[in-house]
């Protein structure tokens, strides 16, 4: 299993590849598989741990990543015969050893970080097995053997029947996830905002989200880490997640629906995937529209919501996928 070295896996607090990496990997030495992870040393593992790297280069600062990533991926493709399978969760820097190496890869695609880079997913067709994440985020240029959904662990949440009041934004403080557009929606429904998440965007931060953040009417609580997300998340009214690109997955609104708190989201790349309108939350496409709906939440059954959200992303669901894909590979 090669996972991404950004952060350590499973992450201290923010990292979702790591986060979806340890799972699958945790998953599947459940199920008697002998698995090696590849990634930090502060990483954590039931399988094999082999240390490409001391810390994340996103969590010790002076390191320079274009090197530790380098060093990552050669060392996996060294020992490439030992394996029989190699996942790579870590982007397209890989690829190129795929025609290289006799042991046959999959590659799960986190999401495009730009246009720019489709060209490197399809020069190797013919070299790995893609898995999407969602099936909006297939790209028609692109081979793809599978989707599998990201799994979370319904052991690290509690259904929380009752809810509370406030409005929770949990994810990246970026203008892509619609932090300012949360701040409006929640002055304009009246009800308190909390903001939870790292701030990718520090001018963004400081001019849309800093200046409305008055520890009463909208707090921010910082970058939080496992066991502060479930009590958070639960305690919420509704997830806000006015987003304005093309989510791939969107981890957080699967937990969020695991505590059985419901999720506004605009409606847009893997939205309508994840969330049943009416159901499981609501879709929009307009901060006023998302106004609109927030009263409408209080009629959604939270127990309902999180019996769907853990029947559709759990990380048994996701395992038992990865092993079908891991099969059609090995019989070829």
């Amino acid at each position: 299993m090669l996972a991404p070295i950004a952060w350590s896996t499973p992450p201290a607090a923010y990292g979702p590849w790591e986060q979806v990496t340890s799972h699958l990997t945790e998953g599947l030495v459940k199920r008697g598989i002998d698995v090696t992870l590849f990634a930090t040393a502060t990483s954590r593992t039931a399988g094999k741990l082999v240390a490409t790297t001391a810390a994340g280069y996103a969590e010790r600062e002076g390191q320079d990543p274009k090197v530790l990533e380098y060093l990552h991926i050669s060392q996996v493709m060294g020992v490439a015969n030992a394996f029989d399978i190699i996942h790579n969760q870590f982007d397209f820097m890989p690829l190129g050893y795929a025609p290289l190496v006799n042991t046959p890869m999959v590659t799960t695609i986190h999401g495009f970080s730009s246009e720019q880079i489709v060209p490197v997913y399809e020069r190797y067709n013919d070299s790995t097995d893609y898995v999407s994440i969602s099936d909006s985020d297939r790209d028609d240029r692109i081979d793809y053997i599978a989707t599998v959904y990201n799994g979370v662990d319904p052991d690290q949440f509690t259904v929380n029947r009752e809810g509370g009041d406030y409005l929770l934004y949990f994810g990246r403080i970026h203008p892509d996830k619609g932090a300012a557009e949360a701040i409006a929606i929640a002055k304009r429904a009246k009800r308190p905002l909390w903001i939870a998440g790292l701030i990718q965007d520090h001018d963004y931060f400081r001019d849309k989200v800093a200046p409305h953040i008055d520890d009463e009417n909208v707090r921010y609580l910082g970058n939080v880490g496992p066991d502060e997300r479930d009590r958070i998340l639960g305690g919420a009214y509704a997830l806000l997640h006015p987003i304005s690109f093309e989510e791939p997955f969107g981890l957080s609104v699967a937990e969020s629906m695991m505590t059985g708190t419901p999720v506004i989201a605009f409606d847009r790349g893997s939205m309508p995937e994840l969330i049943d309108h009416g159901k499981t939350g609501y879709l929009t496409d307009s901060v006023e529209g998302a106004v609109d709906l927030v009263s409408a939440c209080g009629d959604l059954h939270r127990r309902e919501i999180a019996d769907s959200a853990r029947d559709r992303f759990s990380v048994e669901r996701m395992v038992d996928n990865y092993i079908d894909v891991y099969d059609k590979i090995l019989s070829r």
